[in-house]
């Protein structure tokens, strides 16, 4: 599963790409797509490596793709949108921070401006899209009935009209066969987004400019998160007991890029669930509503292809208690079958024969 960072010029995207990924991204060409990987930043793992001490610690990764930049005439993003369709879910960051030195691309800082030029585009390109797939499909069907032809030219008639009303096709409710249909299509409004609003010290507090903006560009936004780059820079340099300290100066509990990476993972539909002994704490990711087998197949195959049983440990139970002994003497080990729900956060420990 894979995250896009895109976004206009001067918003911060690669200083963020750095801090997530580790990786530097200012010698590529603001025209490349720079892949890397990010760590889940989850206060849970970093318990259960606290309570384990292993010998090796595993947390869970993100799949990140830094995409060329966006250019304001949006005849000139045909590079960027294409390298969108490669991915699961978009990250778009908005500038909302305020600095003479760094000029913007049209002139103001306008985060509400900008994110609606963004829906706009992605609009569009649907829009482009589902009119060539409809004029495709009109040459198809000439002198001959092709039941699928048929079927998918009424979805498509039914995309181009909730599109035409400016919704996203993300709202759009398909069915198992409709979905099947479009799997393969490039269609960017169908994909998860996240707007990530990049401000300076005086908003990453709790201030009144995210509220107002998720309320200005409604729904069709997607989901909403607050950083600082300039702030996460500086923690990024400094010791644990600084770092807090520092936060705490600020007012706030965490630093943003827990939060980001979390709720980019929930954006993806993704969750993690845990494995932990003396050997390794890991952290595994596997798509939200995964069944217990499914789970242990991210492991190994085996796991799913001679599943007996899976023992479950709530991560709130072993973070009260202590240890898995504790777990086990409270009653609070479960045991479930294949029929299991995987909850984000459970510690695991397969049965399996082969």
């Amino acid at each position: 599963m894979k995250l896009g960072l895109v976004g206009y010029p001067q918003v911060g995207k690669r200083t963020l790409f750095r801090l997530l990924t580790g990786q530097d991204p200012q010698r590529v060409s603001a025209a490349e797509a720079v892949p890397g990987q990010a760590r889940v930043r989850d206060a849970r793992f970093d318990r259960l490596v606290s309570l384990f001490r292993p010998v090796k610690e595993t947390p869970a990764l993100l799949e990140v793709l830094l995409l060329p930049d966006l250019h304001p005439d949006a005849s000139r993003n045909a590079d960027a949108l294409r390298s969108l369709a490669d991915v699961d879910a978009v990250c778009h960051l908005v500038r909302g921070f305020a600095d003479d030195t760094v000029f913007h691309v049209v002139g103001d800082v306008n985060p509400a401006r900008d994110v609606k030029a963004f829906l706009d585009e992605l609009l569009l390109a649907d829009l482009l899209f589902v009119d060539r797939r409809q004029e495709r499909l009109a040459k198809e069907q000439r002198g001959k009935r092709d039941d699928r032809a048929v079927a998918e030219t009424g979805l498509m008639e039914r995309m181009r009209a909730h599109l035409d009303s400016g919704e996203p096709l993300r709202t759009l409710a398909l069915d198992a066969d409709e979905t099947r249909l479009v799997s393969g299509y490039p269609l960017l409004t169908r994909k998860a987004l996240l707007q990530v609003l990049n401000v300076d010290e005086t908003e990453v507090g709790g201030g009144p400019l995210l509220p107002r903006l998720a309320t200005e560009c409604g729904a069709a936004a997607g989901a909403w998160a607050l950083v600082s780059a300039r702030i996460e820079e500086e923690l990024n340099h400094l010791q644990p007991g600084d770092r807090e300290a520092f936060l705490a100066d600020l007012g706030i509990a965490e630093s943003a890029l827990e939060r980001l990476t979390q709720l980019a993972q929930q954006t993806l539909g993704l969750i993690s669930f845990f494995t932990v002994g003396e050997d390794e704490v890991r952290a595994w990711t596997i798509r939200r509503g995964s069944l217990a087998p499914q789970a242990g197949r991210a492991i190994h195959s085996d796991i799913e292809r001679g599943f007996i049983r899976v023992e479950v440990t709530r991560f709130d139970d072993l973070d009260q208690l202590g240890s898995e002994n504790r777990v086990r003497e409270a009653g609070r080990l479960q045991q479930k079958g294949r029929d299991y729900e995987v909850a984000d956060g459970d510690i695991l420990h397969f049965l399996f024969k082969v």
